[in-house]
């Protein structure tokens, strides 16, 4: 082995006998991600601004000035859009929510709202970039590898980390959004579909026996190990070596836990299994419960790229894309719950951004713009304070004044429940210790319970 074989095998050793912890007491064993891709509304959903009503269809003050970090967003006139939807008061901390997200409203004293998180671009790929890795461009570890690489899996035959995209359109740059950037790749996330085949070709031919592939396995694990031995730097050999044996041991596992069909009648129902509007949103999301349960540290659903994106339109768009995950996500928490889960499961519901409280002052149909100055988010479950609000934004929803968070924020106060500190949990790459954070992030005091 000459001297540059044996630093990397040094390295490899070294990396292999660490041993996967918490920097502090944690409060939730997993995370379940919800992912609403293109930018919900927070004027439209958790963040209601009657200002808006006295000023809809006129022409705002500030058109003319045409500062913004979207190319051409102000260089037409443009009109205020007041919300098309109701909201009402819900639950014992009597927040208003609106009548778009009725199934969720009822669970509103599960949810830690943030309403002040802002981002740093206002173009999809960049913004989703930021909110699964930290950062606006690729190559970087996504939330669910960080988290992996930083706790472990709790079950050796699940993958510790499983990304469910909605296959009518996945995010930009697809398994970017749950790789493992420069982290090993044994971090990176396992993509679950919402049908009865979850992983494709896991299953093994009927028509070959057990003792035949047990034969099989064992031989090619030998071939495997000897090649891999002589190659000590390939660190990538080991990764995919390991995958291998996840996949043969996922075999038994996957069917048992996944096994949608033998829930209980109501469960399918609650979830909106039985309806074609919900039914791939709500397979997801009772798949994530049932994969959390079985041990798996981090799943991450999402819905299809650029769905919640109302340019042209906001109440077409927002009622088509509430319609599909409203319920679903009730159910889900309502499940947790009942379930005696939710106390250490924490679940996140975001977008990439939020909207502007206007529209160009031609379009017919008024929808709304990217808005990366503010975007209402929430946490459930998880150590935090369910029932509580933070941030506020301006009297029309355009930028957040008070208690303003960044991404990077969330993503600390994220790994914060998992037992994880953001400037604790770093890999050393390009000449310096990388983080999820980057230079680090605020925890989101206010909302841990």
């Amino acid at each position: 082995m000459n001297r540059r074989q044996f630093t990397f095998g040094l390295s490899a050793a070294a990396l292999s006998h660490l041993e996967a912890g918490t920097h502090h007491a944690a409060k939730a064993d997993a995370c379940i991600f919800l992912a609403m891709l293109g930018g919900v509304s927070q004027i439209d959903t958790f963040d209601p601004k009657p200002k808006l009503v006295d000023l809809d269809g006129k022409i705002m003050d500030w058109s003319k000035e045409k500062k913004t970090d979207q190319p051409n967003l102000f260089a037409k006139p443009r009109k205020f859009v007041a919300s098309p939807f109701k909201f009402q008061k819900y639950g014992q901390s009597g927040r208003e929510v609106s009548e778009l997200l009725p199934h969720t409203a009822k669970m509103v004293d599960e949810l830690a709202v943030c309403r002040s998180v802002q981002s740093d671009n206002g173009n999809h790929p960049a913004a989703v970039f930021q909110m699964n890795t930290g950062f606006i461009i690729p190559g970087n570890p996504s939330m669910g590898a960080w988290v992996t690489y930083g706790l472990g899996t709790g079950n050796q035959n699940l993958p510790a980390f499983v990304a469910m995209p909605d296959f009518r359109s996945i995010p930009f740059s697809g398994a970017q959004q749950w790789g493992s950037g420069y982290l090993p790749a044994e971090f990176q996330g396992t993509v679950l579909r919402a049908t009865s085949e979850p992983i494709r070709d896991l299953a093994s031919p009927g028509n070959v026996a057990p003792e035949a592939i047990k034969a099989e396995r064992e031989a090619l694990r030998g071939m495997n190990g000897s090649f891999a031995a002589l190659r000590a730097d390939y660190p990538d050999l080991r990764a995919r070596m390991d995958s291998y044996e996840l996949a043969y041991r996922m075999q038994l596992e996957v069917p048992r836990v996944l096994s949608i069909e033998a829930e209980p009648e109501q469960v399918k129902e609650a979830y909106g299994l039985n309806d074609p509007v919900t039914a791939s949103f709500g397979r997801r999301c009772l798949m994530a419960r049932k994969l959390v349960e079985a041990g798996v540290r981090f799943v991450e659903i999402f819905t299809p790229s650029q769905s919640w994106d109302a340019h042209g339109d906001i109440r077409k768009n927002h009622e088509k894309n509430a319609r599909e995950t409203d319920k679903p996500i009730a159910a889900l928490l309502a499940d947790l719950k009942q379930r005696g889960m939710l106390k250490k499961t924490l679940v996140v519901y975001m977008g990439e951004f939020g909207r502007t409280p206007d529209t160009p002052a031609e379009q017919k149909t008024p929808g709304r713009d990217h808005n990366t100055r503010c975007q209402s988010m929430w946490f459930a479950g998880g150590g935090m304070k369910g029932g509580s609000t933070i941030g506020t934004t301006d009297e029309i929803g355009h930028k957040a004044v008070e208690n303003v968070y960044h991404m990077h924020d969330v993503h600390a106060t994220i790994l914060n429940q998992m037992g994880l500190s953001d400037m604790r949990l770093t890999y050393y790459f390009g000449g310096r210790n990388r983080r999820l954070t980057d230079l680090g992030g605020r925890l989101i005091q206010e909302l841990i319970g």
